[in-house]
């Protein structure tokens, strides 16, 4: 199949993206707009303590209008490393710092209209070491259980996609800690 850009614009250039519309022609010649958030992508881990828990955080989201129980995750600062980033983020919401981290793979948030894409990491030899949290975040961290998280995953208690795709990621390591 054959897409062919005709055209590129920026349309809100804002603080966390950027939306830009493209306008393509089709595989079957007709031309359509696509609007696309442009974002420098993100990570997110799975902190594991040395007492079987993974760390997550709560805090309120306002898109949702909910405290959601999340894995700690952010925005990639530019040009950034996936790796340091995850370094950074882990210190800033847990404050904790990982003698080991491992990367697990990735995935595409929202591919249909977003280019980010979320680096997986696995977070072990975890010790204090906290840095200064950002100043729009009010963050909680909770230590719960492996095999209490899988559950409330596999039963919907867990209504955020990035920690539900992490934690599935992680499963074949985590199955081994339960």
């Amino acid at each position: 199949m054959s897409y062919e850009l005709l055209k590129s614009e920026v349309v809100y250039p804002g603080r966390a993206f950027t939306v830009r519309r493209d306008t393509l022609r089709l595989p079957n010649g007709r031309e359509t707009r696509y609007d696309i958030v442009e974002h420098p992508g993100s990570v997110i881990i799975l902190p594991l303590d040395d007492q079987g828990n993974i760390l997550f955080v709560r805090q309120y989201r306002h898109a949702a209008g909910l405290d959601l129980l999340e894995l700690p995750a952010g925005v990639l600062d530019e040009g950034e490393d996936a790796e340091a980033c995850a370094r950074r983020e882990l210190r800033e919401e847990t404050g904790m710092a990982a003698g080991q981290l491992e990367y697990i793979g990735g995935f595409y948030l929202a591919p249909g209209y977003s280019t980010e894409f979320m680096y997986v990491y696995q977070a072990t030899a975890l010790q204090p070491d906290p840095l200064e949290a950002d100043s729009d975040e009010f963050l909680t961290v909770e230590a719960i259980p492996v095999a209490e998280a899988l559950a409330m995953a596999k039963h919907a208690e867990m209504p955020d996609a990035k920690s539900l795709a992490a934690l599935l990621m992680s499963q074949v390591h985590l199955e081994k800690l339960k």
